[in-house]
Order: C-alpha cells, then sequence, then structure tokens
C-alpha cells in the first residue's frame, strides 16, 4: 500500500537556519530522530490524515516543540493528535516560512481531508502532492470519504501545474501536468471498465443514499481489476465504491 514506504520532506530555502517538515510519517523513532536533527522546525504540515503521514505527530512534536497544520478534521476536533491545538489550512492560503512560499491546495479526493503544497524559493517551485498522485501507479479512493467526483476536480487543478510533483510515496515526478493528465485519462478508462462490468453482471445500482451491496461491490471488482495483485485487492474495492457512488448519482 505503501510502494516502498512514506515519503517526509525537510525544506528550507538555500541559507534559511529554520525547516519545514512535510509529513513526519508513522511512528519510527530513528526516522522522527533524524527529521529533527535536519531542524530547528519551525512548522510541521500534513497532507492529510492518514496514519502512515501523521502516525509520529504527536511524537514529533515533542521532539521539536513545532507546531503542526493540516486539514485534518478529526484532530481538529479533539484539539490535536496529541491534545495540543492543530490549526486548520485553508485552501489557497500562502504560507512565509523558512525562506520559502508555500501555497495550500485542496486537492479533495484520496480523502476529503487532501492537500497539496505548491513551495518555492524564488527560483525553482515543486508540489508536495502527498497521497492525490503517486510516484508509481495511482492512488485509492479511500473509504469513508474517498470521492471521484472531487478527485476529477483536484485532477483539473493540479493539471496545468508543469513543475516537478513530490510525492508521498514512489519516485520523483519529473512533469506533474504530464502525470496528472495521465492519472485522469486511467481514470475515465476504469469508468468505463466499471460500467461495462456492470451492464454485463446486469446489475442495477440501488438509489442515492441506499448502501451498496457487498455482493455488487465483489461482483465488479473482481469483474474490473484482474490487473492487480491481490494484496491491494481491498483497496480496488474501495475504488470501485467510489466509482459506484460517482455513477449513481450523475
Amino acid at each position: 500500500m505503501t510502494l516502498d514506504g512514506t515519503r517526509s520532506y525537510v525544506l528550507r530555502a538555500p541559507g534559511a537556519p529554520g525547516c519545514v517538515v512535510v509529513d513526519p510519517g508513522p511512528l519510527l523513532e530513528p526516522h522522527l530522530a533524524a527529521l529533527a536533527d535536519a531542524g530547528p522546525v519551525e512548522l510541521v504540515l500534513v497532507t492529510h490524515r492518514h496514519a502512515d503521514h501523521t502516525g509520529g505527530l504527536a511524537r514529533f512534536r515533542e521532539l521539536t516543540g513545532a507546531p503542526s497544520r493540516g486539514a485534518l478534521p478529526e484532530f481538529s476536533r479533539s484539539g490535536g493528535a496529541d491534545g495540543a491545538a492543530v490549526e486548520p489550512l485553508a485552501d489557497g492560503e500562502v504560507l512565509a516560512v523558512a525562506g520559502l512560499r508555500i501555497e495550500v491546495l485542496a486537492t479533495p479526493g484520496h480523502t476529503a481531508d487532501s492537500v497539496c503544497f505548491a513551495v518555492s524559493d524564488g527560483l525553482s517551485s515543486a508540489v508536495l502532492t502527498g497521497d492525490t498522485v503517486l510516484g508509481r501507479g495511482t492512488t485509492v479512493l479511500a473509504e469513508p470519504d474517498g470521492s471521484l467526483r472531487d478527485y476529477l476536480g483536484s485532477l483539473d487543478r493540479l493539471a496545468p501545474l508543469d513543475v516537478q510533483g513530490l510525492p508521498g510515496h514512489g519516485p520523483v515526478i519529473p512533469d506533474l501536468g504530464a502525470a496528472v493528465r495521465a492519472y485522469r485519462e486511467h481514470r475515465l478508462e476504469r469508468l468505463g471498465q466499471v460500467r461495462s462490468a456492470l451492464s454485463s453482471l446486469g446489475a442495477e445500482l440501488p438509489d442515492a443514499g441506499a448502501p451498496l451491496p457487498d455482493s455488487l461491490l465483489d461482483a465488479v471488482t473482481g469483474a474490473v481489476y484482474t490487473d492487480v495483485d491481490r494484496s491491494v485487492l481491498v483497496a480496488a474495492r474501495s475504488s470501485v465504491r467510489a466509482q459506484l457512488e460517482y455513477l449513481r448519482h450523475e
């Protein structure tokens, strides 16, 4: 599910004394200590709530004393992963920290709280994509709030950005815009396969608001995702749910 692991990023402009850490990752003490040693850490940002990106957040805050921000609704309601306040991020907000300009881009779809960060030091630019765009393969539309409609909208927002992409998993993306356009084509191709599977199965979607039967989810997943390893079929099933929700709201 995480390919070769979760990427944490340490960002600073040349010559800046402090840094920003994006996605401290899971609770792995050697990893968190290495990130802290790259400090002083002025700010911690998170791309979305999943534990492979935020599991070590509370401990990292203990190590660095740095504030953290993210579009993390469950953290904001509870006062933060470690009981301290987590200030929410706003779409379009621009942060000036560690000599950098960091713009917040709301990109829901993988989860409802997914964001990307457009980073510039005045000379070069990149976009940190979290799990919205991966360095290899495609992302899952995760339950319970993954949405294909939102995801396609997020891809449309990122498509014009012909800069380097720094993903939460996998290698660096040389041309983010080109990768996003390929992602969108792949999603629409999968959606066509789901439509064909429904037709072949003679299945009808229940009305909006009614639960999707497990038997239908399993049958469509088996018919469409014949090219994925069995270890990721649970993720594929989650994406099928999002695709079926999209179709029955069309």
